[in-house]
């Protein structure tokens, strides 16, 4: 029976839903800000959170987002928008590998440090905007499903964040600029959730697809960007990092096995 969602649409329930949504963001945030305590030993927490942001990030993808968009629709084309993702990442990093070339090597070394975050940066705010999707159809249900959903995906939510913190700051961001980039993309969150409470009737959000081509923009990050940094690395911390690349993968992996609804 199909459910009338405008019926159940109120007020009291919006406010709640933006209330859960900057309560679990804040807490997803608080996870991955953690990494910007350890001053003194910024370098050690980096070169272990950047591993396991590339573990993260493989998890979120094939544990995650691409089981969530077969669910939604056809899994043969899923992998042709995940494979697009891919891709369409690979060209922007050619193209801006292009545009830098009459720089010098450590000029082009920056730019590609600064892209490598930007692209992080961009995958996560479309990870946000579809748990958002997510949040503002379990609060079109009732405010308890709304509450549950937003309080799982927080939780999964600050193991990447620490992944992410870590990347970003590896890439030469400063403090100030990685807390503030994360807050922007938490927004994607509410802004999402928003839309999809307020629009649900008139809104057609292609979420299966938005899921593949954000699962092959993370696999794109780790395999690309981090994981060949980790072979680049001497014997003894190569080895640990890939042992941290694990597990993240499982850290992640187990979170979204017990929290997913």
């Amino acid at each position: 029976m199909a459910v009338n969602y405008h019926a159940i649409i109120t007020p009291m329930t919006f406010a709640l839903m933006i209330i859960a949504i900057l309560a679990g963001s804040a807490l997803s945030l608080l996870g991955g800000a953690l990494i910007l305590l350890t001053k003194a030993k910024r370098a050690r927490a980096v070169h272990l959170a950047l591993p396991f942001g590339a573990g993260a990030l493989l998890a979120a993808a094939f544990f995650d987002l691409l089981p969530e968009s077969f669910e939604l629709a056809e899994p043969r084309s899923m992998l042709l928008w995940a494979l697009a993702g891919f891709t369409l990442f690979f060209v922007m990093e050619r193209l801006v590998t292009w545009f830098h070339h009459h720089h010098d090597h450590d000029t082009d070394a920056e730019h590609a440090k600064e892209h490598q975050g930007n692209m992080v940066m961009f995958g996560d705010l479309l990870h946000n905007m579809i748990d958002g999707v997510a949040i503002g159809a379990a609060f079109l249900v009732n405010p308890a499903t709304g509450f549950i959903t937003t309080l799982a995906v927080s939780a999964h939510e600050i193991p990447k964040e620490l992944g992410t913190f870590g990347i970003l700051l590896s890439r030469g961001w400063h403090d100030k600029k990685v807390l503030l980039a994360n807050i922007l993309t938490a927004m994607g969150t509410i802004v999402a959730a928003t839309l999809t409470y307020l629009l649900n009737d008139t809104l057609h959000i292609p979420e299966a697809q938005l899921l593949a081509i954000t699962s092959g923009i993370f696999i794109y990050i780790a395999a690309s960007d981090i994981i060949p940094d980790i072979h680049e690395q001497p014997r003894k911390l190569g080895t640990v990092q890939a042992a941290v690349l694990v597990a993240g993968i499982v850290a992640v992996g187990i979170a979204i096995k017990l929290l997913g609804v």
